[in-house]
């Protein structure tokens, strides 16, 4: 048993991005449906008068019919994944407090994905890089818990100057901040940061963003409804239905050279899963 037995947790969600109201280029438009393409995630434009120009619907098919579970400005949605690479992240996007991940990606949560990375292509990983910075930030917001991340190379913490200012700053509030991979790097003496290194398939393959408050859960919640699964009423910092202490997990494996499969969740009890599966085989 390895992470990977992690994959088929989930119930795939039928979810579809449609832009509407588009008067942004077209090289827009095929931006998104590139992004999602090959992906169980539809993607169309349409009008509709009761939206503005340029907005982003997150629409999912229950049984009741296809229900709106967010809305995004477009020009969020593009300065989140399509206009940017993942050099940003590397090197810049270090200030948590002004980064925002757009609702109709944050909502994509327990939908597997298959993306792959530069240079078959040079936006479908972007998506993965997004989630997890929304993830490190959630954590940083909360300021205890717990976070647990993998690098693959622990050297990347040294080499990415955006991604090691963000894990200092994580690191600096109450949050256990634990990080995995091949040992070719140690934290500083004087570092928070608590490091775990192998050379196991977990370690090398892996590509993981884990958040568990201190209680491991939300008054015990384990049910399966979503990101507002569990959220925690009357919280006025809650954002999009996710209140700061919330589970939350990110899970990818490399199963084949720049191919990663996998999904991100807000399910208390998966994500307790998957947290206990690290702390007692990591």
């Amino acid at each position: 048993m390895g992470l990977d037995s992690f994959l088929g947790a989930i119930d795939t969600a039928s979810r579809s991005l449609s832009v509407v109201n588009r008067s942004a280029p077209d090289p827009v438009q095929r931006m998104l449906e590139t992004t999602f393409a090959d992906q169980p995630v539809g993607v169309d434009e349409l009008s509709d008068d009761a939206h503005g120009d340029d907005v982003v619907v997150l629409t999912e098919q229950t049984p009741e019919g296809r229900e709106v579970v967010a809305t995004s400005p477009l020009e969020e949605v593009m300065n989140a994944v399509l206009l940017v690479n993942s050099d940003l992240y590397k090197t810049g996007q270090a200030n948590l407090a002004e980064f925002e991940l757009p609702s109709v990606l944050m909502r994509l949560d327990d939908v597997p994905f298959s993306l792959r990375g530069y240079p078959e292509s040079d936006k479908e990983k972007l998506l993965l890089v997004a989630i997890s910075r929304y993830i490190e930030r959630h954590a940083w917001r909360a300021g205890d818990g717990r976070l647990r991340s993998s690098f693959q190379r622990l050297s990347r913490i040294e080499d990415e100057r955006g991604t090691r200012a963000v894990y200092q700053k994580v690191a600096s509030t109450d949050v256990q901040t634990h990080i995995y991979g091949i040992p070719d790097w140690t934290p500083p003496f004087n570092s928070k940061l608590m490091s775990h290194g192998g050379y196991t398939d977990d370690f090398c393959d892996s590509w993981f963003v884990v958040y568990t408050p201190p209680d491991g859960g939300l008054d015990g919640t384990t049910g399966t409804g979503g990101a507002a699964d569990g959220e925690k009423a009357g919280d006025e910092r809650s954002i999009d239905g996710v209140a700061p202490g919330h589970p939350v997990a990110l899970l990818a494996l490399e199963t084949e050279p720049k191919r990663w499969e996998g999904y991100w969740t807000f399910r208390p009890s998966l994500v307790a899963d998957i947290d206990r599966y690290i702390s007692r085989n990591m």
